[in-house]
């Protein structure tokens, strides 16, 4: 049986950006299951599965079809419970949910930010002008406008990435000693940054950083080798 990760890409499909597909990666890397991934442009998202969904990721797994980075999660949770825990309980699942919600609310706007104007240059022509066009009434300006204050953005990043920072002080990962779906959150809206950008937005230092890079080596390096 082959599972099929359906994730997002540009013109490169070897470079697949979303954060929450990066999410669902990092999660069957850690459950030890074997998949092929089939990145795809924002405007064949559509197509996938008869579509099945507007957005990815899409996970087949068998006859099985599961959109959205938690549930598909979820999903694994319950579907290999012989397979290492990507919750580790109750508590885990409930962690998560807190830890989706900081990084959707606080860390992805400012990444939106960053991001938004190399991620139109990374696509097709086709997709570049769905993206404009879908992207500048919902953000309110031009893209091309967001450059001008990175510095500014970067500063904000650091700032409400302060309570992990604080955190890392205690234990390695949000999952303690190892690393749990939580970490995955968090760690997919950095690679989002680090694939679309290129930009160090953080010190070399930095805890945030450091746990960032660590979950880079994480799984034979699977997420250090797109770049």
């Amino acid at each position: 049986m082959t599972r099929i990760l359906y994730s997002l890409c540009g013109r490169d499909e070897h470079r697949p950006f979303s954060p929450h597909c990066w999410k669902v990666s990092m999660a069957l890397a850690h459950k030890g299951l074997d998949f092929i991934e089939k990145p795809v442009p924002f405007t064949d998202v559509p197509k996938i599965e008869n579509g099945f969904s507007k957005t990815v990721p899409i996970l087949r797994d068998g006859q099985m079809l599961v959109r959205d980075s938690f549930d598909i999660a979820l999903y694994l949770e319950d579907t290999y419970p012989d397979r290492p825990t990507l919750f580790g309980g109750e508590g885990g699942k409930a962690l998560s949910r807190f830890v989706e919600g900081v990084s959707q609310t606080l860390v992805h706007p400012v990444l939106t930010k960053l991001a938004v104007k190399n991620i139109h240059d990374m696509l097709a022509e086709t997709d570049q002008m769905y993206f404009r066009e879908s992207r500048e009434p919902r953000l309110g300006r031009k893209l091309e406008e967001f450059e001008a204050e990175r510095e500014a953005e970067i500063a904000v990043l650091s700032a409400r990435l302060e309570p992990l920072r604080h955190m890392l002080k205690f234990q390695p990962f949000l999952g303690g000693e190892s690393p749990l779906f939580a970490d995955y959150i968090l760690f997919g809206a950095l690679q989002w940054l680090r694939i679309t950008t290129g930009l160090e937005a953080l010190g070399a230092d930095d805890p945030v950083n450091v746990w960032f890079e660590r979950c880079l080596d994480l799984h034979g390096a699977m997420a250090r080798a797109v770049a």
